[in-house]
């Protein structure tokens, strides 16, 4: 069995209950209120910031040119590819770029990009990928189902947007390489290696839930 798949299984409840938030649901049916999707934008977007530093350390970490090019490429693909389409919907609503910049991270976004890179920064190369992959994994999975199980999702006026970026061959072959990678760096440690491996896909699936669960509902900081 493959690393990753070993990984999927472990993550199948935490993940099944994601794919049946109702932000997510929302999505799907268009019955997302558009207040929470605009809290999304926004935590996503700075979020994100700090997402696209784990894969300039991954170029760091990385022994070989290939591998370095394949993160930079991760790189450019977020600040300049999913970070425009946060962009794009900020304009929709009135929000600038400036804006969602300034936006204060919550409590569970703050805590999530911290402990990945935390991983990132003190841990190994598969370390880092089992820290990150869950967030790239979990949204091609979760676009996919909106695409397939939801008929009118991805030609939504609003939300249709995300729904193609996330579920496009594109996306998906990025996912896929980070996969490959983790299952490459894995093959052959021990079993203590992996449990830390498996403990970090835990770890971030969990704080993805959250993510969503905290932008559906608010999650700010109480003071």
């Amino acid at each position: 069995m493959r690393f990753t798949q070993r990984l999927f299984e472990k993550v199948s409840d935490i993940w099944g209950k994601t794919h049946q938030h109702p932000f997510v649901v929302g999505m799907g049916t268009g019955e997302l209120p558009v207040e929470s999707f605009i809290r999304y934008m926004k935590q996503d977007y700075v979020y994100l910031i700090d997402y696209s530093k784990l894969f300039a350390l991954g170029a760091v970490k990385a022994t070989d040119v290939e591998t370095m090019a394949a993160f930079a490429k991760l790189l450019d693909e977020t600040l300049h590819g999913e970070m425009d389409l946060h962009r794009q919907y900020a304009e929709r609503f009135g929000i600038t770029a400036q804006q969602l910049e300034e936006t204060t991270p919550t409590p569970i976004n703050l805590a999530y990009t911290r402990y990945m890179l935390n991983v990132a920064q003190t841990g190994s190369l598969a370390e880092l990928v089992s820290a990150l992959l869950p967030c790239m994994w979990s949204y091609w999975e979760i676009s996919k189902v909106l695409a397939n199980n939801y008929p009118d999702a991805i030609d939504h006026h609003l939300y249709g947007d995300w729904v193609k970026m996330y579920s496009s061959d594109e996306f998906g072959s990025l996912a896929t390489w980070l996969i490959d990678v983790l299952d490459r760096l894995a093959e052959g440690k021990p079993e203590r290696e992996l449990a830390i491996l498996e403990e970090h896909f835990l770890t971030t699936s969990r704080f993805e839930y959250m993510f969503w669960d905290m932008v559906y509902q608010g999650g700010e900081w109480p003071v």
